[in-house]
């Protein structure tokens, strides 16, 4: 099988896996916002993503909420089985500060919890969904798989999501800063913008008021890959951003921390068209970089940012999957080779690193020793960065044989390591105390 239709079908039937059917695009039941609907790529986006004119200035804030149906879900004596589903809009600051609405979902969960203290709250920071308004998480709680002829969005982050609601872990699920919010372009691996939505999901679902925790609940976090990233982020920032989330422990699967090495790893791989959504949240961020843009991006380039900014993972696997950058750009350079060309790209980037600072409580680092689209090699320094600044880390190398397909190989360690990744952070979450491997980082992989 050719690798796009592949990588496809894999993504298909991990969707499948969770119990997801078809369904045609529509827009969800709900209270209004300030415009009508908007469609991308075929699928209404419902009038509740759009953010008001004016923001409430204390960040979590609750904008609105509305129930949120699952689809997969069953009736219980009590309510719906694993639970009954909010979806959310909140304030968020972004990385120049300024106020941005973000949306999300919050899980009450059936299951009882049986750990220590009151129930508890994970965070979820979804894996990379896509660029596309209709990609966001919670939109793929309600349609976990579409097939609408012009997109193909794949909520393979539910299974994340149900199995710690079935530990009676409630959950909250960041849409992140620009996904599915129709007011702007979601800022892809923006790290600052990452770890804010997650801490201020928090905070929202500790205000809803059909919530049972408080803020009194131990509080974890939890993501691989793009949400790995985003939950290392906030680790960091937690302390000066938002003092008032204690994090009993933080798991963070297959961090990009390094995006100059992962920028050159997905380039020409199954999900080279990650490249276009880093590249149109970077310009999103800091307009300044749009003449160094202008300068090397070609016609076929700018198009491709363009059609990309639309598209969810399944998309750019069929349209982009194993595509070279030097096809975007007038010099035929790599963007790799343009970012060492340019040192203001290269500060920027720095910017973007995670490691610098100590992250708040303990944390669990996994990583796929062969993964090769968010390298290894980088997952691991982070790591070891962290261990050098005296953080509690507990480090994870999840062997898995190379299979000859990046995607795959990234993917695989997420399944493989999961159930082990949320019995961990349970743990934290019951009060159980953890201990730190980094004595061991010389001899690990």
């Amino acid at each position: 099988m050719p690798p796009r239709p592949r990588m496809l079908a894999a993504a298909v039937v991990a969707a499948l896996a969770l119990g997801a059917q078809a369904v045609p695009a529509a827009a969800a039941d709900g209270p209004a916002g300030d415009s009508a609907t908007t469609t991308s790529r075929g699928v209404e986006i419902p009038a509740f993503y759009t953010p008001p004119s004016e923001l409430p200035g204390a960040d979590g804030t609750l904008i609105r909420h509305e129930p949120l149906p699952l689809a997969l879900s069953l009736p219980g004596i009590d309510g719906p089985l694993p639970g009954r589903a909010t979806r959310l809009m909140y304030k968020s600051t972004d990385a120049n500060g300024e106020a941005v609405a973000v949306t999300g979902a919050y899980i009450e969960p059936a299951a009882k919890w049986r750990g220590d203290g009151p129930r508890p709250l994970v965070a979820v920071a979804p894996g990379t969904m896509g660029q596309g308004d209709q990609c966001a998480a919670s939109m793929a709680l309600e349609h976990p798989l579409r097939l609408n002829g012009q997109t193909v969005s794949v909520g393979y982050e539910d299974l994340s999501v149900y199995r710690l609601l079935l530990r009676g872990v409630a959950v909250v699920v960041t849409d992140y800063v620009g996904l599915g919010t129709t007011d702007r372009l979601h800022t892809y691996v923006n790290r600052v913008d990452g770890a804010h939505a997650v801490l201020d999901a928090v905070r929202a679902a500790r205000s809803l008021d059909s919530a049972s925790v408080t803020s009194e609940s131990r509080v974890g976090l939890f993501g691989y890959s793009q949400g790995g990233g985003a939950t290392a982020a906030a680790a960091e920032l937690q302390p000066s951003y938002a003092p008032d989330v204690q994090l009993a422990g933080t798991y963070a699967g297959a961090p990009p921390a390094d995006l100059t090495e992962v920028t050159e790893a997905i380039d020409g791989s199954d999900l080279a068209g990650a490249l276009g959504w880093s590249l149109n949240g970077f310009l999103q961020t800091e307009p300044a970089l749009r003449p160094i843009a202008d300068r090397y991006i070609n016609e076929a380039g700018q198009e491709a940012l363009k059609d990309l900014s639309t598209m969810c993972v399944g998309d750019a696997l069929f349209g982009y999957g194993g595509d070279s950058s030097t096809d975007w750009t007038k010099t035929g350079q790599s963007i790799s080779d343009v970012i060492r060309a340019e040192a203001v790209l290269q500060t920027f980037l720095a910017e973007q690193r995670i490691g610098s600072l100590k992250p708040a409580g303990p944390v669990r680092v996994a990583t796929g020793t062969s993964d090769d689209l968010v390298p290894h090699g980088q997952a691991r320094r982070l790591a070891v960065d962290w261990c050098g600044k005296g953080a509690q880390v507990t480090y994870v190398p999840v062997l898995l044989p190379g299979v000859g397909s990046g995607l795959l190989n990234h993917f695989a360690p997420l399944l493989a390591d999961q159930g082990n990744a949320i019995s961990w952070l349970t743990d934290r979450l019951s009060g159980e105390p953890t201990g730190s491997n980094c004595w061991s980082m010389p001899v690990q992989p």
